[in-house]
């Protein structure tokens, strides 16, 4: 327990302390000491308010009307203060709260997308899920626990601080066995919190991993759905719908099955803090009673003593009330630990693959003696040797599995399993094409623009690229935001990627089955427009269409022999089969 509790002290050390240090330090710094002076404030009011019980039912008991009226305007006073506070508390801790999210929130984003972060836990066994939720609701919610337990604790410990003097000096004396116990409602006040708080932590401390559990199943579940709305039309055409149900389905049972673990666990909680919140409320009587009765106390004695008791009580029960919550953010705190420590380490693989790539003044890409594997550690590629000069047009074929699609991934600086040397321009200018071009949600400049801010190029530059691409009826939606990726065909989205190229004008081009969803007349013109408009451009295409080599004048054929794949380079690629 010990070591567990280090660590994840290690971990929340590392979450809160980089914001602490940041730029944002002193305005965020001013807020948390103003949301603390404000706590304070509460407490003392709470002091107050106690020791106004004590005159207000005094008063009662004495039937002195006049006091009465006097102690309710003082009420009055205190509820007024109160209310201010209590509305500048909450405002304060949510400025807070958003600037530390947005700093925090950026951090991950920055870090997921540095080092293609996000494409490298795809292609991992890494077992950070769902980055998605992680950023967008753990991020968050983290931050939102934190303040509010940081806060409740620091106002606990005031609380009992304040209380605990006020408590010992209207407890008085009780003779137990002919000893004097001085304050002895503290010490009864302790010692039920404390034996509280640890029977609370045994019965409920398994609700740490099933929130956690929980969080996870629930992601899944929700990413699923997100597949069925994306994919919509491939598994209207296939008539998919009762595997899409059945799979919907049983993701659904793990987040049943575990939230009824969590039931089963918060309601054996809920017997022990419930019964122990009924019993709070009387037993502070019980324990004053025999003073009371004695008539060394009168009623507002007795309300202003079991007033202090409940909140020392309150005060040393804060674990008892709020382990619910500590549970819940204990698994926020492992989550986001695990998805940063799993970042790093794309980033860790991204610097040793970087370290294979060489930049120079030729004008030229070259892939000396690169050898490619799985990451089992499975042989891929061996051997390949490929120097691609600017202008070079080079095509790419082989049997499907042998590893084509990888050739550009390691280029890409995507394939971290990887040796050998590579080596680019400087300032190299590449463009990937996918078969499936990404379409960013957005105004159609902005999609034909990508990677480039769509301000890169002008109105007529968009048209003309698209009609040269056959995509006049699009020219005049420049400006209409769209989900594109669903609102235009197959073909669409790659005349699309197409027209991307050449706005960008890449040095090198790279084109993995870009146009194998046109029908050929369609995809010839469209290679010709490449060459006529990207002469200087280096010309890198995976493809199986035989009319496509015309456009080349080197073949890159992948072949495997005995338990290795071996990528031969010939330059006469007209007689292409």
């Amino acid at each position: 327990m010990a070591a567990v509790t280090r660590r994840f002290l290690r971990d929340l050390w590392g979450l809160t302390s980089p914001y602490w240090r940041s730029d944002e330090r002193w305005k965020s710094g001013g807020l948390l000491a103003a949301c603390i002076v404000l706590n304070l404030g509460g407490v003392g009011l709470s002091v107050a308010i106690n020791q106004w019980s004590k005159l207000f039912y005094n008063a009662l008991q004495e039937k002195n009307a006049a006091e009465f009226k006097y102690q309710l305007l003082r009420f009055c006073g205190l509820a007024a203060v109160t209310i201010i506070i209590a509305v500048y508390q909450t405002y304060l801790r949510q400025m807070l709260f958003i600037r530390w999210r947005r700093w925090l929130t950026q951090r991950y984003v920055n870090l997921w997308l540095a080092h293609r972060a996000y494409y490298r836990l795809q292609q991992s066994n890494n077992h950070a899920d769902n980055p998605d939720q992680r950023i967008a609701e753990d991020v968050g919610t983290f931050i939102n626990q934190t303040l509010s337990l940081g806060l409740d604790f620091i106002s606990s410990l005031v609380t009992l601080v304040s209380f605990a003097s006020i408590l010992w000096g209207l407890s008085g004396t009780l003779n137990v066995f002919g000893v004097d116990l001085p304050g002895y409602m503290l010490f009864v006040a302790m010692g039920y919190a404390l034996i509280g708080s640890w029977l609370v932590a045994k019965v409920g401390w398994r609700l740490v991993g099933l929130n956690f559990q929980q969080q996870q199943v629930e992601a899944n579940y929700r990413f699923s759905l997100v597949r069925v709305r994306e994919n919509a039309e491939g598994i209207a055409l296939y008539a998919g719908e009762q595997q899409e149900a059945r799979g919907l389905s049983d993701r659904f049972v793990a987040v049943v099955e575990n939230w009824w673990g969590i039931m089963r666990q918060q309601r054996r909680l809920n017997w022990f803090s419930v019964g122990y919140a009924q019993i709070a409320v009387v037993f502070p009587f019980i324990v004053a009673a025999p003073r009371y009765f004695s008539g060394a106390i009168a009623l507002g004695g007795l309300m202003q003593t079991a007033s202090a008791f409940g909140a020392v009580q309150v005060a040393l029960s804060w674990f008892i009330t709020a382990f619910a919550t500590i549970a819940d953010w204990k698994a926020r705190v492992d989550r986001l630990t695990s998805f940063k420590t799993a970042l790093e380490e794309m980033g860790q693989d991204s610097e040793e693959a970087a370290a294979q790539r060489q930049s120079g003044p030729e004008p030229e890409i070259a892939l000396d003696a690169v050898n490619i594997w799985l990451p089992d550690g499975a042989p891929l590629i061996e051997g390949l040797t490929l120097h691609m000069p600017e202008g070079s047009r080079t095509l790419i074929t082989g049997a499907s599995g042998l590893g084509k699609s990888m050739i550009f991934r390691v280029i890409a600086g995507l394939w971290p399993y990887c040796d050998g040397v590579l080596k680019f321009p400087n300032n190299e200018r590449l463009l990937f094409l996918p078969q499936k071009p990404y379409l960013p949600i957005a105004t159609l400049r902005l999609a034909v623009a990508y990677p480039d801010p769509p301000e890169a190029h002008s109105d007529a530059e968009y048209r003309e690229a698209l009609t040269a691409c056959r995509l006049a009826h699009l020219a005049g939606r420049l400006d209409d935001h769209e989900h594109w990726g669903q609102v235009l065909s197959g073909g669409e989205q790659q005349r699309l990627a197409i027209a991307r190229a050449l706005l960008f004008k890449p040095r090198w081009l790279f084109l993995d089955e870009a146009t194998s969803n046109l029908e050929g007349a369609t995809e010839l013109a469209l290679y010709h427009l490449i060459v006529e408009r990207l002469p200087r451009t280096g010309l890198v295409s995976i493809a199986h269409h035989p009319a496509l080599a015309a456009f080349h004048t080197r073949h890159l054929i992948v072949t495997r022999g005995e338990g290795q794949t071996f990528a031969h380079l010939s330059e006469a690629v007209r007689a292409v089969a």
